[in-house]
């Protein structure tokens, strides 16, 4: 078996971000979505994740249940060049900034939930928050002027082609999107080429069709479905 296991699509950004990997890689994986926050989700992930969390790639029997291991899995049966830039500096940096996505930003997760299909309104702009997208700002703009001229590996993207930093930040870009947060210039620029990516439009319009909301309030997350 060869299966991608994720969560709802508008709402789990620790899916997407490996699911456009595996999706970048073609290699043929088939898809499951187990929808959160329903009483039986624990109980149905408990059945195939060691974490009973998502997303979770099997593999031919291995069991890989964290997105950036997901994301390196692929990256090496795809080979060269499809997840992680060819040039060795720009590899390493690629990698640098997913990881820093992947840890970090707390205050951005915690104001402004992923939500794709969603348009809300900005949150207060806590100090936090603020430090949390002037370095997104900071960091998207700088990478695209010192990459984005890559005629080895060209494209819009934030080292010229389409990397896995990309599908680390797509999550990223929809809440910039969904809560109207400021972004100017070349960071403006690339989070319009990661939303007309087709693969990015792909999973948006599958996002927009799915069954399920997920709430978030005061007393926790809440979940059900959307009426026909």
């Amino acid at each position: 078996m060869r299966k991608f296991v994720s969560g709802n699509l508008n709402y789990s950004s620790w899916s997407i971000r490996p699911l456009l990997a595996v999706r970048k890689a073609g290699l043929g994986i088939e898809e499951e979505i187990i929808p959160l926050d329903f009483p039986e989700t624990t109980a149905r992930l408990k059945q195939i994740s060691p974490t009973a969390k998502v997303p979770l790639l099997i593999w031919d029997g291995i069991e890989i249940w964290e997105s950036l291991a997901i994301t390196e899995f692929v990256a090496e049966l795809a080979g060269s060049g499809v997840i992680w830039p060819k040039d060795t500096a720009r590899r390493a940096i690629a990698r640098a900034v997913a990881a820093e996505m992947h840890a970090g930003f707390a205050a951005l997760r915690k104001a402004c939930p992923m939500d794709i299909r969603a348009r809300a309104a900005m949150p207060d702009m806590i100090p936090e928050l603020e430090v949390d997208i002037i370095r997104i700002q900071n960091m998207w703009s700088g990478l695209r002027a010192q990459y984005g001229g890559n005629t080895a590996e060209p494209g819009p993207f934030l080292f010229g082609a389409w990397s896995g930093a990309d599908a680390f930040f797509a999550p990223v870009v929809t809440r910039f999107r969904t809560y109207g947060l400021p972004l100017s210039g070349a960071a403006a620029d690339y989070a319009a080429a990661v939303l007309e990516d087709p693969d990015f439009l792909k999973l948006e319009a599958q996002a927009a069709a799915e069954p399920w909301w997920i709430n978030y309030g005061p007393d926790g997350r809440s979940s059900g479905y959307l009426k026909p």
